[in-house]
């Protein structure tokens, strides 16, 4: 099993910047790819990053390619998001996955998540 808390979360005007962290505890995660997901509201759930574990390489979807970045901080099981020049599209609720599977960039392919942590932007 893996637990994974979100944290970060909050109002940030748009172009500004927020970063995301998610805790993750229980098992090893050196198998494991850890994804960013978000979800607004009567939107289906949508792939924003990920980041393998061991050797920390990193897929991002286009819509935030060149402003989010993924990373891992392996002693603190830790993974972060980094969210730079902010939209007001980017407005969602965040969660934190992981997976031992490919694909992704697929929700279903992911076995864990954590309850998520809201983002708002003001324009």
């Amino acid at each position: 099993q893996v637990q994974l808390v979100e944290s970060g979360g909050g109002l940030v005007q748009a172009g500004g910047s927020l970063r995301l962290s998610c805790a993750a505890s229980g098992r090893s995660l050196i198998s494991y790819t850890m994804g960013w997901f978000r979800q607004a509201p009567g939107k289906e759930r949508e792939f924003v990053g990920s980041i393998t574990w061991s050797a920390g390489s990193q897929y991002y979807a286009d819509t935030v390619k060149g402003r989010f970045t993924v990373s891992r901080d392996k002693a603190k099981a830790t993974v972060y998001l980094q969210m730079n020049s902010l939209k007001p599209e980017d407005a969602a609720v965040y969660y934190c996955a992981a997976t031992i599977r490919g694909s992704v960039r697929l929700p279903t392919s992911y076995d864990y998540w954590g309850p998520g942590t809201q983002v708002t932007i003001s324009s």
